[in-house]
């Protein structure tokens, strides 16, 4: 299968099913089956789990909701396990977090790369290791949202304290999230606000704090070019303490321009007067007020929210519908994400059938989700070899997401990934002729005998774990009906389903032969005959199903 030809099965798909005209905000009052729930799951988790499912589906919508809309702990910080007794990291001993080391100029140029790579991956460790909640995929979100790239902070230390900032409000206040991040250390010297001053004022995050973090680029959206300058008079005098650890920002008001900043009709022709000395600082807050005043800062959120979490066409009934009556309830709530959120997962639309299997997973969704729908096996770290290979297979999943496009930690601008912004494509920017052949050959590879290696550490499934999940195992026709139940989400033909059944039964005349196979290594699973008998026809099936263009949808 081609890109071509897979956009033709996608688009054939989504256009046998159209959103309903009167899908609205109003709460869902649906039937609460294993359906509502892997696509509830799906959008707010990467990957899925059968016995989370169950549980989304024992508890019904609320109550799943209460429970997918919290906030974890952050996980243990990553560890050096980079360095070696020939070159030892001069700061950290080998197995000790290196997040709070001081900066160190005399570092060696490889320990900042090490560190910022045992740090991507330890994230998507975070991933695949995830409690079934949203509060990894809604990090990646903000990630996404106000995005930076390791490769410009260049220090592991500053990228570990941002991920931590958006983690821990990532269901919180939208406007205390975009003061925050307006001082985070990692997004001043990102985008130069560090080099801020009244002698030369940089626009860089003065211009993208309005056009991509909070009033966009909508159709009513209109402020100016001298709104741009005001506000980055205002950003002035903010620096990057390097002298302590978690690093912080101070404020230099001999650095900050005191002049008065006079903003455009669009927002009211707002005046800030300009402080002196300490009280300079002040007027970021002032800034924040007036743009989160402006309408268009919660619509433009909830535009971002609607195409990560929904769909990503926003038509004008879609404007009228959803993303202003949500910008409305957003304004209402104070900028409370978690609220609107909610609101968004318990709506009529949200469980339309049409936003069903409608998008075509991103390069993480991939990645991560096959390791957790699969529970493909980590190292579990009991000496300093074990410790290694954890972070190699952490690392080689995030390198199986940026082979595909999209590598945690790198946005490519500071817009994020164009699959969530780029017009016409969208989502269609994932599938393409490299990225297609590169899935098909880890289908291929994570159900082989010897799986994916990497380095010294094999990825591969081990089918018999996801395969004793189903109700009936032991029956073809059943096992087959069940996972792609799970791994696709919605029924083929009797001729598709016999197409997979063909995997398991090929070469005898009907299914007796794998209920007889089946039982007996349920029977005894620890015979090395009788498991790989079944294991061989079970990856021929699942690589089957993971090749297909339907996997590829969420």
């Amino acid at each position: 299968m081609n890109r071509s030809e897979f956009i033709q099965i996608w688009k054939a798909r989504r256009t046998a099913l159209m959103p309903s005209p009167t899908a609205a905000l109003d709460p869902y009052n649906g039937p609460w089956t294993k359906r509502e729930a892997i696509h509830l799951l799906r959008r707010v988790t990467f990957g899925l789990k059968k016995q989370d499912v169950d549980k989304v589906v024992a508890q019904g919508m609320q109550a799943a909701l209460n429970d997918l809309l919290v906030v974890d702990a952050i996980p243990d910080p990553p560890l050096n396990i980079y360095s070696t007794a020939q070159k030892p990291d001069p700061d950290i001993p080998f197995g000790q977090t290196f997040v709070n080391a001081p900066i160190n100029a005399a570092l060696p140029p490889e320990y900042y790369q090490s560190r910022r790579d045992v740090l991507k991956a330890w994230w998507v460790g975070n991933m695949i290791r995830q409690n079934c909640n949203i509060t990894e995929k809604m990090t990646f979100f903000w990630h996404n949202h106000f995005a930076v790239a390791s490769e410009t902070i260049q220090i592991a230390q500053l990228m570990h304290q941002y991920y931590k900032l958006l983690r821990d409000n990532c269901l919180g206040n939208f406007k205390t999230l975009a003061k925050l991040i307006s001082i985070n250390p990692a997004m001043l010297r990102y985008l130069n606000g560090y080099l801020n001053s009244k002698a030369a004022p940089d626009e860089n995050y003065a211009r993208e704090l309005q056009e991509l973090f909070t009033i966009g680029k909508g159709p009513d959206s209109n402020y100016t070019e001298s709104d741009v300058k005001a506000a980055a008079k205002i950003l002035t005098g903010f620096r990057i303490n390097p002298l302590v650890m978690p690093a912080t920002y101070y404020f230099d008001f001999t650095q900050h321009d005191t002049s008065n900043k006079q903003f455009s009709a669009f927002y009211k022709n707002k005046l800030i007067t300009g402080k002196i000395l300490t009280q300079g600082e002040q007027e970021l807050d002032e800034l924040i007020t007036m743009l989160f005043d402006n309408k268009e800062t919660a619509r433009h959120i909830c535009r971002k929210l609607y195409r990560f979490f929904v769909y990503y066409d926003i038509n004008d009934q879609i404007e009228q519908n959803i993303i202003i009556p949500l910008a409305d309830y957003l304004i209402q709530q104070n900028f409370e994400i978690k609220k609107v959120l909610e609101k968004l997962f318990s709506s009529q639309h949200f469980y339309d059938v049409a936003n069903r299997g409608c998008v075509i997973k991103d390069p993480l969704d991939y990645a991560v989700g096959m390791c957790r729908e699969f529970d493909i096996a980590f190292p579990n770290p009991v000496d300093a070899a074990s410790l290694i290979n954890q972070y190699i297979g952490w690392g080689s999943i995030g390198a199986l997401a940026a082979y595909q496009g999209l590598s945690v930690g790198e946005p490519p601008v500071v817009a994020g990934w164009q699959a969530w912004y780029q017009q016409p494509q969208f989502h269609e920017i994932w599938i393409n002729a490299d990225s297609l052949a590169n899935k098909n050959r880890v289908a291929e590879g994570v159900t082989s005998p010897n799986g994916v290696i990497v380095l010294t550490v094999a990825l591969k499934i081990d089918p018999t774990i996801f395969a004793a999940q189903m109700p009936v195992p032991s029956s073809a026709i059943d096992l087959v009906k069940d996972s792609v139940s799970y791994l696709y989400n919605y029924d083929l033909s009797d001729k598709s389903y016999n197409y997979f059944k063909s995997f398991l039964i090929s070469g005898y005349p009907d299914d007796s032969y794998w209920t007889i196979a089946w039982l007996s290594y349920a029977a005894n699973p620890t015979d090395p005959a009788l498991k790989s008998a079944v294991v061989t026809r079970l990856n021929a099936l699942y690589r089957e199903i993971i090749s297909q263009a339907e996997y590829h949808l969420s």
